[in-house]
């Protein structure tokens, strides 16, 4: 795909500040993370791949494929690219500060040098993209070309071809397992019945705003009545007859939901066979409908079965068959046992780096975690498939040690610094100084997770399915190695100034 030449603007001179020391280090990372983008190339394989899949739709001239271009303000090659280039910046830059669309618009309305950054300072006027458009930005790539990105910037990293003296070392991985927490209230069993009334309630409302209506109750009544018995349930835990007054007033909340599931099935059919007729709704407005009623519709029997099992019943439902949120399908309950929470709702992570810090791979399971032991494995073989060989030597915890990948690293000529299960394995292994000083590394894997889950993916992650929240922890891990990467740079020139 050959790259067309584009007319460059002219752009302001970003202000001089003074007195403030943390914006001139944000301004210096910046201003690495500009030059690290284009001189390494990776912008301009970013923007190729996108060229390629824009030309790709365009050939199948789908229109519901294009939708997405369209919407942008999509023409010819020389815009695309403009744009393409502008949406990997602002995906940065979002990653690195305001993770919520909404407010990082308003910061890069107001903010000169993330205005610089995303090439977009203009000298007559600043043009900004909304909410809107961030969100299509952040979904423009599927996850498979962002992880294309990541990889490549790690193999020109250890390379040595990303502006630093010499390439960042291959010797040891570092790697582990934690959970990434969805952006859902803790699962209550009652909650999901409540969650559920409210919502078909909401979408019978926009249904009656826009035309159509059919006989039924005024929708807010359902909500206020939910809302009451979700307050009698709270406080119903002081009494002393708590059992059985719970068990009353979920009887109440289970009535409730199924003549709320009738109402909604009833206005479903109805819009389904006669919003052209009897609405001003637009198509995509209405498949949005439809879709946010089956969904809770599909659900709300097993969350109605589910309360009814250990709340009236007192019986235990198995973990692999709890349903944890209405919204959010591929979540689990993983027991992690950590001090701040034995058990936590989401989906597990895995994360692997180098003794710099460099995430070299990643994971976000849709699944059940079948195993650290296996996940480190399959981490080994990605990063093999990489680099084209393996690391020298491999470390982690406990939870990572068993015999089976004992016996594959020293077949595949990896140095194993596994920490035993066993103490005096342990105490035997910790005499032999490689493997110490690999284990006292690898302490400090866990504060490279707590980075990429409190500053990079946030803490919920918010984004929403399963696909997206993937696509978003690729984005994380390549903003992640950009800010590291542009540090080492600044460090590097901090060096050779003192040397002078």
């Amino acid at each position: 795909m050959k790259m067309v030449a584009e007319e460059m603007e002219l752009r302001r001179e970003l202000p001089v500040v003074i007195g403030n020391v943390d914006y001139q280090e944000f301004q210096g990372r910046l201003e690495e993370i500009d030059r690290l983008l284009r001189e390494s190339g990776l912008e301009k394989e970013f923007v190729r791949h996108g060229l390629m899949r824009y030309e790709e739709e365009g050939r199948r001239a789908a229109q519901e494929q294009q939708q997405k271009y369209r919407s942008l303000g999509w023409g010819d090659q020389a815009r695309v690219q403009k744009l393409l280039r502008q949406a990997l910046r602002c995906n940065v830059a979002r990653w690195l500060t305001e993770k919520e669309y909404r407010r990082f618009s308003r910061h890069l309305a107001e903010s000169a040098l993330l205005q610089w950054f995303c090439q977009m300072e203009r000298i007559d006027a600043i043009r900004v993209p909304s909410k809107s458009t961030l969100e299509r930005y952040d979904k423009l790539m599927p996850e498979p070309e962002v992880r294309e990105v990541v990889n490549r910037l790690n193999q020109l990293a250890v390379g040595g071809r990303v502006g630093l003296d010499e390439g960042l070392e291959l010797e040891a991985y570092f790697s582990d397992a934690t959970c990434v927490k969805a952006a859902i209230h803790f699962p209550v069993d009652w909650v999901l019945l409540r969650d559920g009334v409210r919502t078909l309630m909401k979408a019978v409302m926009v249904i009656r705003r826009h035309g159509l209506k059919h006989r039924t109750p005024e929708p807010e009544g359902f909500m206020r009545k939910v809302n009451r018995l979700a307050m009698e349930m709270t406080q119903s835990r002081r009494r002393a007859d708590s059992r059985k007054k719970r068990k009353q007033v979920l009887r109440k909340m289970k009535r409730l939901s199924r003549v709320v599931m009738g109402h909604a099935r009833r206005y479903r059919q109805k819009l389904a066979a006669g919003w052209e007729q009897q609405t001003d709704l637009k198509s995509g407005e209405v498949r949005q409908i439809l879709k946010r009623l089956d969904n809770v519709l599909e659900q709300l029997p097993a969350a109605i079965h589910q309360a009814h099992e250990r709340i009236i019943g007192e019986r235990k439902v198995a973990n692999a068959d709890k349903l944890l949120s209405l919204y959010e399908r591929e979540l689990h309950v993983i027991v992690r046992g950590k001090a701040e929470a034995e058990v936590e709702f989401g989906n597990t992570l895995w994360l692997g780096e180098q003794a710099d810090g460099l995430i070299l791979d990643w994971r976000l399971l849709r699944d059940q975690s079948p195993g650290d032991t296996k996940l480190f494995r399959e981490s080994l073989e990605r990063i093999k498939g990489v680099f084209d060989h393996y690391p020298p030597s491999a470390a982690g915890d406990r939870g990572l040690w068993s015999k089976a990948n004992e016996r594959w690293l020293e077949s595949e000529g990896v140095y194993s610094a596994l920490c035993p299960r066993g103490v005096r394995e342990l105490q035997e292994r910790m005499k032999e100084k490689r493997f110490a000083a690999l284990q006292k590394r690898r302490a400090q894997t866990e504060g490279r997770i707590g980075i990429i889950k409190n500053d990079f993916l946030g803490r919920p992650l918010r984004s929403k399915g399963f696909e997206h929240r993937e696509l978003a922890a690729a984005w994380a891990v390549l903003v992640h190695n950009l800010w590291l990467l542009a540090g080492l740079r600044m460090e590097q020139e901090q060096e050779k100034r003192k040397a002078a």
